[in-house]
């Protein structure tokens, strides 16, 4: 499995695409295809203020549910509204056209413990 060089990653297999203060996330390729089908997706609101660790919404598959949290403390700046009428770009783009929120990060600190695509890699091979 191929992980974006250019992004980070958590350990609840959220991707983080860092640009200075400004972050982009969304769920891993890795997280998409343990769930299965995505069939439903709930986003924060914009304005929102998110600490590290902090549940910000749900995605709902043929298997299961799952809690989405934030990898860093900020506030959310956008929502991708796209993918609650579409929630299948999940699993065709997770990487990419899947994105969920961005936020402005508040907390540089927050974003330390955050692997690299190496890292994340071996850890995702731990947990087979």
């Amino acid at each position: 499995m191929q992980f974006p060089e250019n992004f980070k990653f958590s350990k609840d297999h959220e991707w983080a695409k860092i640009e200075g203060k400004s972050i982009t996330i969304g769920i891993t390729d890795h997280a998409q295809k343990s769930l299965g089908d995505v069939v439903y997706v709930e986003l924060p609101p914009v304005g929102r203020i998110l600490k590290k660790g902090e549940t910000f919404g749900v995605v709902e598959s043929i298997k299961a549910v799952s809690d989405l949290y934030a990898p860093v403390t900020g506030k959310v700046t956008e929502i991708n509204s796209q993918l609650p009428d579409n929630p299948a770009q999940i699993n065709q783009d997770p990487h990419g056209a899947a994105w969920m929120v961005k936020m402005e990060i508040s907390d540089p600190d927050s974003t330390k413990e955050l692997m690299d695509a190496s890292a994340y890699s071996k850890y995702v091979a731990t947990l087979k």
